[in-house]
């Protein structure tokens, strides 16, 4: 199938200009339209990301990639952001793909990205017109099943976040500037709770060598849909053996995941499909 690629720009949720890649089969007007957030301190143009969107679109599904405020090509500080910033561009991301691309029928995660895509997929709705309001699938890729792991994680990296308020950790080979106001937020957010009140058909990757996220998140995301009287649509997790975090090795992995996952989005995510 034809695919074209294009760049957007669009208001992100705390006032920034966020910047986008829509991926699309072209000249299909019923496609399901997913909207794809990424790792913490990634970006939309990370490779396993490029390769699945691209991918998903050449099986008929739009996709909009897009950078959360303060990294790749969007605008802000990342040292001022928290996981209740990333919640609000993923509502913006959400609200531009509906009015530009389409109805937002699924939401795919990476790592932190896909905590995000699991807290706005437990969202109650309010009316008809939210932004989430037509979602009917959601994927994750190496999910932490909570928010506080990270600022735990964050703390060991550099204590001094704790003790003077600031401090720098070293990620990628890349240096980033943590304020303890992160932490503080990522320890606010009851994830698990959220994670009781999605009603989407939800599909988890993850690998048992994870050594970045632990694959007992992901056994603990799936025990929570499960047992919740809010869906009544069984979880599925698929585990990716011997896969690494960001998916690079072995690289057979990202095709499989795309394949799998436009599998999934055809069965639950078109438009009027129940």
């Amino acid at each position: 199938m034809a695919r074209k690629s294009y760049r957007v720009r669009f208001q992100g949720g705390v006032g920034f200009t966020l910047a986008g890649i829509v991926d699309r089969p072209d000249d299909q007007i019923d496609a399901p339209v997913a909207v794809f957030s990424h790792c913490f301190t990634c970006n939309k143009d990370l490779k396993a990301i490029v390769r699945i969107s691209r991918a998903l679109a050449d099986h008929g599904i739009a996709v909009l990639r897009y950078d959360m405020t303060g990294l790749g090509g969007s605008d802000g500080k990342f040292s001022e952001t928290n996981f209740s910033t990333n919640l609000a561009d993923l509502k913006s991301a959400v609200h531009y793909a509906n009015t530009q691309i389409g109805p937002v029928t699924s939401l795919i995660g990476h790592s932190f990205g896909g905590a995000v895509s699991l807290a706005f997929a437990g969202q109650p709705l309010e009316s008809e017109n939210d932004d989430h309001a037509n979602l009917k699938a959601l994927i994750t890729l190496a999910a932490p099943s909570d928010t506080s792991h990270l600022a735990t994680l964050l703390t060991r990296f550099d204590p001094n976040i704790e003790l003077t308020g600031s401090g720098q950790v070293t990620i990628g080979g890349t240096d980033w500037d943590i304020d303890q106001q992160m932490l503080d937020d990522f320890r606010r957010h009851d994830l698990p709770h959220m994670i009781t009140q999605i009603k989407a058909a939800t599909l988890l990757f993850h690998s048992p060598s994870d050594a970045t996220v632990s694959f007992d998140h992901a056994l603990r995301i799936i025990g929570l849909i499960q047992n919740s009287p809010a869906n009544d649509k069984l979880p599925s997790l698929i585990s990716l053996h011997n896969a690494d975090h960001l998916l690079v090795d072995p690289p057979e992995d990202i095709q499989f995941v795309a394949d799998t996952t436009a599998a999934f989005l055809h069965r639950y995510a078109r438009p009027g499909s129940n």
